[in-house]
């Protein structure tokens, strides 16, 4: 039971990540991603539009239980993502002060986000080690009872 608590935390983390980008001005988030300077114009723009959109379903999968294999390896790479991205602004010592991973919610710097991530992406790691554990109270299991 408490793995698939820790699941429905994790979804509703990044539900609310992905919500706040959302209901911004898409341009506030734009300004985020050209900050780390890691790809060029047409990516910044696809990134700023689509980033948002995968963590909010990505957490919605999460806290309903819904395809959870493929919701925790997707959590598993995006996680993955954001660390590398996190990790490559601290080491060129890009002037960014906090990560912009919540917009206007919770301003967090680098580190702490670097540190936070990587939490997660052991969480979910260990998650996707226990699915049957993790799957309790999921749409999965309950669409598999049902055959």
């Amino acid at each position: 039971m408490a793995l698939a608590i820790i699941r429905i935390l994790i979804g509703i983390f990044f539900v609310v990540s992905g919500f706040e980008k959302l209901i911004n001005p898409y341009e506030n988030f734009l300004y985020v991603v050209q900050s780390y300077e890691l790809v060029g114009k047409p990516l910044d723009l696809l990134t700023a539009w689509f980033m948002p959109w995968i963590e909010f379903i990505l957490g919605v999968f999460m806290i309903l239980g819904l395809w959870l294999k493929i919701t925790l390896r997707g959590m598993w790479a995006l996680l993955i993502i954001f660390i590398f991205v996190l990790g490559q602004a601290i080491l060129r010592n890009l002037p960014i002060t906090e990560c912009g991973c919540f917009g206007d919610l919770l301003p967090l710097p680098l580190a702490v986000t670097v540190a936070m991530d990587t939490v997660l992406l052991i969480t979910v790691t260990f998650l996707r080690a226990f699915i049957q554990k993790t799957s309790l109270l999921s749409l999965d299991r309950y669409f598999l009872s049902k055959q």
